[in-house]
């Protein structure tokens, strides 16, 4: 389904009343609207589309957006209008909430689109990664994981489970089988040995 009209009426910032619809014609038009009727869309769309626009440009703050907007919220019209309950309010009520959400999302993924430029910009300013610094971490993360295969068992499981698995005492505690104290004796004596072991490991060494 296409939309002929080239674009609202009026299209104006403020939202625009229009004249009063009676309830029954809004869903005589919207049932015929979901039997396939397309001269019926065009009725409704020739009623509330500069309403759609107005309220569309109130929240975007740009025409060519609150233009996609009306489009697109007449095209979710067409394929969604069974959905429409009178009960629960009036077209031009489920039309105005329609539009507000549409009008939302579009916001929502320009300013993440943006936030993904300026990150990708931020990348390639700071240029490729310093393959000297990277090189340096890998040999100082080999010689961690050499000492600490230095370390007694129990002290070295007790450092893997609380600086590698990031669990507290306690819980050090509790999956040894151990008491608390204990379990802060054996992380204590095993990052002594460790600092020991590592001095005069620095990125330049």
């Amino acid at each position: 389904m296409e939309l002929t009209t080239s674009g609202p009426a009026a299209p104006s910032v403020a939202v625009v009343t229009g004249p009063v619809v009676d309830a029954p014609w809004e869903l005589r038009i919207l049932q015929r609207i979901a039997a396939g009727d397309e001269t019926a869309l065009g009725r409704l769309y020739d009623q509330y589309s500069s309403f759609v626009y107005a309220l569309a440009l109130r929240v975007a703050q740009d025409r060519a957006a609150a233009e996609d907007i009306t489009q697109d919220v007449f095209v979710h019209v067409w394929t969604k209008a069974q959905s429409f309950d009178p009960e629960r309010g009036s077209a031009r009520a489920w039309l105005g909430v329609i539009t507000h959400r549409r009008a939302v999302d579009r916001i929502r993924r320009e300013t993440a689109a943006r936030a993904r430029e300026q990150r990708d910009h931020h990348r390639r300013a700071a240029g490729p990664p310093d393959v000297a610094e990277a090189a340096t971490s890998m040999v100082i993360g080999e010689r961690v994981r050499a000492a600490l295969g230095e370390l007694p068992g129990d002290q070295r499981q007790a450092i893997e489970l609380a600086y590698f698995g990031g669990r507290t005492f306690r819980e050090v505690a509790t999956v040894l089988g151990i008491p608390e104290g204990t379990a802060k004796s054996r992380i204590r004596l095993g990052m002594t040995k460790l600092t020991d072991a590592l001095q005069g490991v620095a990125p330049w060494s």
